[in-house]
């Protein structure tokens, strides 16, 4: 089956990252036909610096790559080199009602937390149906509190079908396999948007002041702790073997242990767990020439599914050539 997805690139990626979606990703790719790709159109919402977008771009298609991208078998390009999609999301949007739109929980949250909105983040599910649409896409991997996203999707290809004909795939949410939100250095979930981030690829020193940083509480050394209302322990779920795993939860509810030891050890655990990855990640910052011929070469390869799509689009609606 074909699977979709995309990034935003708005910064070096971090373990949320990771553990969140990526690693999911990398697994998909071995069982299913994959289109991944950078979502530099999506990131503009946010009004970047343009020399950023173009930096993360790299920065994005090269984590991938060292973390085990299969350049061969997987499709990944730029979003905006493929600029089918920006038509076809004007096609979409003459379907769409504005109240679908306005329902959706991203949009309010945004405009709840202050943020004031432009016609990009209001017309963002719009350009996302396009994405996911223009390449037949039969599953789009999402966690759960994500559904909504692919319902609008869904919605807007049954409404497009209706009217036209069966166009599009009507696409399916894959939820990925589970995992808790990944706590940042303070606490909160671990977003750039915070500054709380551990990135999977920054300096090794830099990786253990930031885990000695992570917020704890002040429970004294020798009284028992809960796990489960813990930072560090949290990270640790994600890189310890349950056997590690569990003599910590011990020692944990046991007392006598101070979370600097934790720290200690969640740091070398988080560096030798992407230590295998750091030495290809080298190597391509020293050849970004095939890194940009990776993208071209992903760009090719969609733009030969989506100039398909967009045809049959355009003929359905009247737009003949």
């Amino acid at each position: 089956m074909r699977v979709l997805s995309g990034i935003q690139p708005s910064g070096r990626l971090h373990i949320g990252n990771f553990f969140g979606a990526m690693r999911q990703h990398l697994k998909l790719q071995t069982e299913h036909d994959c289109f991944y790709f950078i979502a530099d159109f999506h990131a503009l919402t946010s009004n970047p610096a343009p020399a950023d977008v173009a930096q993360h771009t790299l920065d994005v298609t090269m984590d991938y790559i060292a973390l085990g991208l299969d350049t061969e078998k997987t499709v990944f390009w730029r979003q905006s080199d493929v600029p089918e999609v920006l038509e076809l999301a004007w096609l979409l949007s003459c379907v769409t009602p504005m109240g679908l739109l306005q329902r959706c929980t991203s949009f309010k949250d945004k405009v709840a937390q202050g943020i004031s909105p432009n016609h990009g983040l209001f017309a963002y599910p719009v350009l996302q149906a396009a994405d996911i649409l223009l390449y037949k896409s039969d599953l789009v991997p999402v966690g759960a509190d994500q559904k909504q996203h692919i319902e609008v999707t869904r919605d807007i290809a049954i409404r497009f079908n209706n009217a036209y004909g069966e166009v599009f795939t009507v696409p399916k949410e894959y939820i990925i396999e589970s995992v808790a939100v990944v706590p940042g250095t303070d606490g909160q979930k671990m977003s750039k948007s915070y500054g709380n981030t551990i990135e999977i690829f920054e300096p090794e020193e830099s990786v253990r002041k930031k885990i000695m940083r992570i917020v704890t509480d002040s429970t004294p050394v020798e009284d028992p702790k809960d796990p489960d209302k813990c930072n560090v322990f949290a990270l640790l779920k994600l890189v310890a073997s349950p056997d590690e795993l569990a003599e910590w939860e011990k020692r944990y509810r046991n007392g006598g242990m101070g979370y600097s030891e934790a720290k200690k050890r969640l740091t070398e655990l988080i560096i030798e767990y992407f230590q295998p990855f750091r030495q290809k990640r080298t190597e391509l910052e020293n050849n970004i020439d095939y890194v940009k011929k990776v993208l071209a070469s992903g760009t090719e390869r969609a733009k030969a599914v989506a100039g398909k799509t967009l045809e049959q689009a355009r003929q359905a609606v009247g737009l003949r050539r």
